[in-house]
């Protein structure tokens, strides 16, 4: 069982708890899910700063939404759709406001293995070359390709047609093996 699995029981626990308005148990449930909710942040802006944000935000988000969790699913399949409708609100304001790339900040402070491993190198490039992709690709690689999502699902989360979904991967895979190279 892993981790994730063993903490579903406990998570349901933590949100009934923390809908009748325990904070603590809210803070418990941050705690047990703040680390992925980063990581998949990160993965879809590429800015760690902005990363941190939006993280908070999700969590913001989370506990004011708190009583819309009805249990259906487990708790953090909740969270991260919650997540990333946040991120993606995100990306169509900044959008709206102006039309820029993604820039590539401070990769050396991406988090990574300790020592001077190869894998953390790989990781650091491909991490790098993720947040160089537009925005609609880099969205759509990380949905599929990290997440393990299905076009299908992908085209639901985003409002894509199940073709862009794939030709936005197809795109982004292109693109990261001419980075890579």
């Amino acid at each position: 069982m892993s981790a994730s699995e063993a903490t579903i029981p406990d998570d349901m626990l933590l949100v009934r708890q923390a809908q009748g308005g325990d904070r603590k148990a809210f803070e418990q449930l941050y705690r047990l899910h703040v680390g992925r909710v980063h990581g998949l942040c990160l993965r879809l802006c590429g800015q760690r700063s902005l990363a941190e944000d939006l993280t908070q935000e999700a969590f913001i988000r989370a506990w004011e939404k708190l009583g819309s969790f009805r249990g259906e699913s487990a708790f953090y399949s909740w969270l991260y759709r919650l997540t990333f409708n946040v991120v993606l609100g995100n990306q169509r304001s900044r959008l709206r406001r102006e039309s820029r790339e993604t820039s590539v900040e401070s990769l050396a402070e991406l988090p990574g293995e300790t020592g001077e491993h190869r894998c953390a190198g790989l990781r650091a490039d491909l991490e790098a070359a993720i947040a160089t992709l537009p925005p609609g690709a880099r969205q759509v690689f990380v949905l599929h390709d990290v997440e393990g999502y299905k076009h299908g699902e992908i085209a639901e989360m985003t409002g894509l047609a199940t073709g862009s979904s794939k030709a936005h991967l197809h795109r982004a895979r292109k693109m990261l093996r001419e980075r890579l190279q």
